[in-house]
């Protein structure tokens, strides 16, 4: 009988799913430790490094280091040390395939889903080998465990839903939002450009008047003021645009308020025409920023 029935990988700050094992199990107990396992993902950044918990007939396991956490559905006759050194081989072979940005920028559930083979390969290793190799790293992973044992988390005496994790802290009921923007248009690519721009020119005119006024004279400092903060606030507004934050409104009307306020204070050193077009690249850069919305967000993912 298999000891290790089901492992996937997910992303910690989020609990994206980034592959899994191909299953096929259906009784009511998988699936329910199934769904337990999909919610836990979603609070992980919450925990230690390693955890377990017991279904009826099954217990669950994690392991988690950096961004990437790797969980498995066991037998209970499956020992605590066996299904961590399982996740920590696992862990190693996702981290060695994939590099932190690729892990980083992954948007998409089960973006590496290719993976699963390594890790139905990895299982079958781990419930159908034994080797001195691998009771080598039990017996490492066991000595590990007793010096700092797992946490743990009960599933029947424990309302996941309403985040109540045993006397852990009590954490909001709905899973952590993936949230994902709506597809970047070429208007938008358009503002980022002439933005970039416009945050060059502001710079180059701030440092080049900052070496200038250090050796000639200290009241030209409200001038530099004037090209850096609009050069910072044209750089916010590319972070706006590309990701989501809160407040979004009242940062963009900020921003754009700076803009037009270091562009005015910078008339004489500026013509009409180039403060016009400093504040119609803000003001474009704005629009886009307010149009680009959120999109629906996906409520389940099946392997």
């Amino acid at each position: 009988m298999s000891m290790i029935l089901f492992a996937c990988v997910v992303r910690v700050r989020d609990g994206l799913p980034l592959s899994a094992s191909t299953d096929f199990h259906h009784t009511p107990d998988f699936l329910e430790c199934k769904r337990w396992l999909k919610t836990l993902a979603s609070r992980l950044a919450q925990y230690p490094g390693r955890g377990s918990a017991r279904g009826r007939d099954l217990s669950m396991h994690f392991s988690s280091a950096g961004d990437v956490a790797c969980m498995a559905i066991c037998s209970r006759q499956c020992p605590a040390a066996m299904a961590f050194c399982f996740l920590e081989t696992l862990w190693w072979e996702f981290t060695a395939s994939y590099d932190t940005t690729c892990i980083g920028l992954a948007s998409r559930p089960y973006a590496f889903l290719e993976f699963g083979s390594v890790i139905q390969k990895v299982k079958w290793h781990f419930n159908c080998i034994k080797s001195s190799q691998m009771q080598s790293s039990l017996e490492k992973i066991q000595e590990e465990l007793e010096f700092q044992p797992p946490v743990v988390l009960t599933v029947e005496d424990t309302d996941v839903a309403h985040g109540l994790m045993n006397g852990h802290p009590r954490v909001p009921a709905e899973p952590a939002p993936n949230l994902r923007m709506e597809p970047v248009t070429a208007l938008g690519i358009l503002s980022l450009v002439l933005n970039i721009m416009c945050a060059a020119l502001n710079l180059i005119r701030g440092i080049h008047l900052a070496e200038h006024s250090l050796q000639i004279a200290q009241e030209e400092i409200g001038n530099i003021l004037a090209f850096l903060i609009p050069f910072v606030a044209c750089i916010f507004q590319c972070y706006l645009y590309l990701f989501y934050s809160p407040a979004r409104t009242v940062k963009v009307l900020l921003l754009l308020l700076l803009i037009c306020l270091g562009n005015t204070y910078l008339h004489g050193l500026r013509n009409l025409w180039q403060i016009l077009f400093h504040v119609g690249v803000a003001s474009l850069s704005s629009h886009q920023i307010l149009t680009r919305q959120l999109q629906e967000k996906q409520t389940d993912y099946r392997v």
